[in-house]
């Protein structure tokens, strides 16, 4: 017995906009998850960024560290390579000192401007091997509206993912802070340190 012609067409639209669907859901988040890409298990992952600070009086300020928790991203460590990950920039958080309080507020409205750049971003253009379990990762940060090329050494020891990168605020249109007359002010470069584990 011959299948109805209608009802063969009308299969085949539906499993269109099914095959459509899906496509279009793997396709609208910010980065589409690769075969062999592991997601980032973020609970377990740490980006800390270390403020120093310098001025004819800077012994008198705070050096700060910072809290950058990982949103959501994903790492391949297999040929030719590939991590993204992204930060929310409104939960970057000024870890325990004194006037903490007034530091964050500081960070978040006047350095970070977190409402108005609410994202931090990172995707890598090119990985390379530099022996086992090392490589040289060069990709896109994008920071304060600001997207530029930063280049980090990433080794890989107990399951994760370490390396530490150097990045200079300027580049990125932010002023540094800077208080009593500049005699105290933050370091236009800072220090970034990662571990970073897949799930």
């Amino acid at each position: 017995m011959m299948p109805d012609v209608l009802s063969v067409t009308i299969l085949e639209r539906l499993m269109g906009r099914l095959v459509a669907a899906v496509c279009l859901s793997v396709l609208s988040s910010p980065f589409a998850l690769l075969a062999a890409e592991q997601p980032i298990d973020a609970a377990n992952s740490t980006i800390t960024i270390h403020v120093g600070k310098s001025g004819l009086f800077s012994a008198a300020g705070h050096e700060h560290q910072v809290s950058a928790p990982i949103e959501q991203g994903a790492i391949d460590d297999s040929a030719p390579g590939h991590i993204w990950f992204t930060v929310q920039a409104a939960r970057l958080k000024v870890m325990p000192e004194p006037d903490v309080a007034k530091v964050q507020s500081t960070m978040q409205t006047d350095v970070l401007e977190s409402e108005r750049y609410p994202d931090i971003k990172f995707e890598s253009t090119l990985v390379r091997s530099r022996g086992e379990n090392q490589w040289v990762v060069t990709g896109n940060l994008t920071l304060h509206g600001t997207t530029n090329k930063v280049t980090i050494n990433v080794s890989k020891a107990n399951g994760a993912y370490a390396g530490e990168a150097r990045i200079k605020q300027t580049q990125f249109g932010i002023k540094p802070v800077s208080v009593a007359g500049g005699t105290v002010k933050v370091k236009d470069e800072l220090q970034v340190a990662f571990v970073i584990r897949a799930k």
